[in-house]
């Protein structure tokens, strides 16, 4: 981790590289945060890179973990904290990053015999900020030795969580879109279906909305899916 060889800059120019490239692709949310994670800590030297997310469909919100490149059945297992629990939460709720030398002797940290066992030293967690008043995660590395990391592995950690953050936003963004063109077509085929309904057997809007309502209903499928076949028994 000496920032002064120029090979390691070349190397932390190439992992942004690979991550930009990834967010601009195909690849579903998950593997962009798994190749996020896995470039960092191969460029840092870290023991243990992950990235966290904040849950806001949780009532209370917790944060998840989403990705690691660990392989530790101790670390990869289901885990989540609340917005103030542990040293994620410290950093989501400060929205600032967070060194810590020696994670055994600060009580931010909680799991102790994780690290313990794990052989974890030292750790640097950096927010992931969508915006000036929101962070959506945290993205953490953690070291086997004691290590203080420099201004210039802070600037490139804190780099790294806005570029996952952009890809975060991107999906969230691609899926809201989704959403309201499957709801503007879902109320097109409805309107058109009453209509039809309408015609033949002579009801008035609301009804025939209730009609299909109570068809979706009690045959349990979609809105749609009543309206679709409407439509395609007017055709033949």
């Amino acid at each position: 981790m000496d920032q002064n060889k120029p090979e390691t800059y070349h190397s932390y120019l190439k992992a942004l590289l690979n991550i930009s490239q990834a967010i601009t692709s195909d690849l579903f949310i998950e593997d962009i945060l798994k190749l996020i994670v896995m470039v960092t800590a191969r460029v840092m030297s870290v023991e243990i890179c992950s990235l966290w997310l904040v849950d806001e469909t949780a009532s209370p919100p917790i944060i998840r973990l989403k990705a690691t490149q660990a392989i530790e059945p101790a670390y990869v297992k289901d885990r989540r904290l609340g917005l103030n629990e542990g040293v994620v939460g410290w950093v989501v709720s400060h929205q600032r990053p967070l060194q810590i030398e020696n994670v055994l002797e600060d009580e931010r940290f909680k799991e102790k015999e994780m690290a313990r066992r794990l052989g974890l030293v030292s750790m640097l967690g950096v927010p992931l900020r969508a915006n000036a008043d929101r962070v959506c995660g945290a993205l953490n590395c953690f070291t086997s030795r004691p290590c203080r990391f420099s201004e210039a592995e802070i600037n490139l950690i804190t780099t790294v969580a806005n570029q996952a953050t952009v890809a975060i936003l991107n999906t969230e963004l691609m899926v809201q879109t989704r959403v309201i063109q499957e709801e503007l077509e879902t109320r097109k085929l409805t309107e058109r279906a009453k209509e039809v309904l309408m015609r033949r057997r002579r009801m008035s809007g609301p009804e025939a909305y209730r009609w299909i309502q109570k068809r979706s209903m009690d045959t349990r499928k979609s809105m749609r899916c009543v309206a679709e076949a409407i439509l395609l028994s007017e055709e033949l």
